[in-house]
């Protein structure tokens, strides 16, 4: 049988591509997923083993069923805004769950463990390209506790020789090319697929979050990557720790930022479409401008980005959204 890797989330949008890639990759996948969040549909590559991660108990006994080579940790709690107003979910949910994930790994004498981080972890750091030694100062429960996480592997790895790869990016965007599996989420929050909801008339117009940051036009800026890249990267981080090579920490992104207003232009470009506009307040908690640098993952794990122009992005989106497997 091929080596299997545990995929928390893999019934969500990234661990599902993450779930094709290794499948693609010569390994087999399992999800394990509690389903709050994920589709049961989404799990297309490999079996699904449901389950919440506060349960140890059901935790150890998939360890012992499939006896992973490696986990790849996507699961977690994700909007900034309820981080905002709620952080004891966020870090009782995403801190007390990774920890109990964390010491399931290890008692099951796994050592390689793949961790989906976030630019999140270093906040609002203007006019700066986020890279692997950027100061960390998280301005949101959201980003604390994946920082939180990043800790914890390591302590873990120095106490317990827990190997890691921690994968720090921003904005997540695009769906598989063969429209397989897409960005579905409920509630949806995610710029791109509430725009293109807006255009195909899914919903009644594109609300644009504060119209006064310290950007050119006013909105905020971020720095977009494909899902079939990211997930590329890290198929990528998993075979650098096979190799035996040590924890280490990448950044994720194409190196450019892009704000709301030029995402909004560009979509426009794309689907022939304009796009309903209301303008609102600026969220709690949302930094002007994250732009991540990625060398790092370009010269030591050869990550190439294939598909994370903007407008191939947007483009592969678009026709997920049209799949008769979407329904938002």
């Amino acid at each position: 049988m091929a080596d299997v890797v545990l995929v928390t989330g893999g019934a969500g949008y990234i661990g599902s591509h993450a779930c094709k890639a290794l499948r693609a990759a010569g390994y087999l996948p399992v999800a394990y997923d509690n389903l709050s969040t994920g589709c049961r549909e989404a799990v297309k590559f490999g079996p699904l083993e449901e389950g919440d991660l506060a349960d140890r108990a059901r935790l150890d006994e998939v360890f012992a069923k499939w006896q992973p080579v490696a986990v790849m940790h996507f699961a977690a709690l994700s909007l900034v805004g309820e981080s905002m107003k709620d952080p004891a979910k966020y870090w009782r949910t995403n801190v007390l769950c990774g920890l109990n994930l964390i010491e399931a790994t290890l008692a099951a004498g796994c050592r390689n463990f793949v961790f989906s981080s976030t630019c999140a972890t270093y906040g609002d750091q203007d006019g700066v390209v986020l890279n692997e030694d950027t100061p960390q100062y998280p301005i949101n429960a959201y980003g604390g506790s994946k920082r939180a996480i990043e800790d914890m592997l390591r302590d873990f790895g120095a106490s317990h020789g827990l190997n890691s790869v921690i994968f720090r990016y921003f904005n997540v965007a695009g769906a598989d090319p063969q429209a397989e599996v897409g960005e579905q989420h409920v509630p949806e929050t995610h710029l791109i697929p509430l725009m293109l909801d807006a255009i195909a008339g899914k919903r009644p117009a594109l609300t644009v979050f504060g119209s006064d940051y310290p950007t050119p036009d006013g909105t905020c800026i971020r720095d977009y990557v494909h899902v079939s890249d990211l997930v590329d990267a890290h198929v990528l981080g998993l075979k650098w720790l096979e190799a035996g090579k040590p924890s280490r920490v990448f950044c994720l992104g194409s190196g450019e930022g892009y704000s709301v207003r030029e995402v909004i232009a560009r979509s426009r470009e794309v689907t022939n479409r304009e796009v309903p506009i209301i303008e609102g307040d600026r969220r709690p908690g949302d930094a002007a401008k994250l732009v991540s640098g990625s060398t790092r993952a370009l010269q030591e794990l050869g990550w190439t980005p294939q598909r994370s122009a903007l407008s191939t992005m947007i483009a592969d989106a678009w026709r997920w959204h049209q799949a008769p497997e979407y329904e938002s």
